[in-house]
């Protein structure tokens, strides 16, 4: 039981900021068309912030169904490597049919935390994955009922959230790692020539996002190869 409420102390904060941005999703999801109930069903289901964002602008084109299965796979696949790598560091009983249950909650933010722990029990992961569970989907249901009534001067500041949530993500790293710098550097700049190269702008979203995302890991890979012994060193 102390675990599990450790899990609950643990996930408070990432249930807030989930509440915030899901909550500039349900706006984002009315806006495009969708009923409050389907956007809420579509973060309960799923659950990834990015994903749902690109997924939901592909919906209102329909027909896109190679290029939302591009980027969908694109943008999610990292966490089945995060799933591999916190699988060191469960404990015994954390086996079986409830890593497909609670695999389901892997988040770049729960990710964090669960490894940031030298043994992850499965009362503390059921614990971390309520309240970020919550935060998203209630965030989802507030967001898409009050899409139509909130002022458009606030609507567009909440469509700043999720930008800002992966900003924070990501600048911690830069400022300790070069590699994670230029990385990003990379991408920044073969966003900007798909968003304003003439022939490269007609490239939709969703596919501009995926081929942005795995050039740019390829060239960081390339350029900062990590070696075994570092690697192994990491997921202890």
């Amino acid at each position: 039981m102390k675990d599990f409420t450790d899990g609950i102390k643990s996930g408070f904060p990432i249930g807030l900021g989930y509440l915030s941005v899901s909550f500039t999703f349900g706006i984002i999801a009315v806006k495009y068309g969708l009923t409050w109930w389907e956007a809420l069903l579509i973060s309960m289901l799923t659950v990834t912030s990015a994903g749902q964002f690109a997924g939901i602008s592909m919906m209102t084109s329909p027909g896109h169904y190679l290029e939302m299965l591009i980027s969908q796979c694109t943008i999610n696949i990292r966490y089945s490597f995060m799933s591999i790598s916190l699988s060191q560091k469960v404990n015994e009983r954390f086996r079986g049919i409830w890593r497909f249950i609670f695999g389901f909650m892997i988040t770049d933010e729960i990710f964090a935390v669960a490894s940031s722990k030298k043994e992850v029990s499965r009362s503390f992961f059921a614990g971390l994955c309520v309240l970020p569970y919550l935060g998203w989907s209630m965030g989802t249901l507030i967001g898409a009922l009050l899409g139509n009534i909130l002022p458009h001067p606030v609507m567009s500041a909440l469509g700043l959230a999720i930008y800002g949530m992966f900003v924070a993500i990501v600048v911690p790293d830069m400022k300790h790692n070069r590699a994670v710098t230029i990385t990003v550097i990379i991408a920044l700049v073969l966003s900007f020539l798909f968003k304003y190269t003439p022939t490269l702008k007609d490239v939709s979203a969703g596919l501009s996002i995926s081929i942005c995302a795995i050039i740019a890991a390829f060239v960081g890979a390339f350029l900062f190869p990590i070696d075994d012994d570092t690697a192994d060193n990491r997921t202890r």
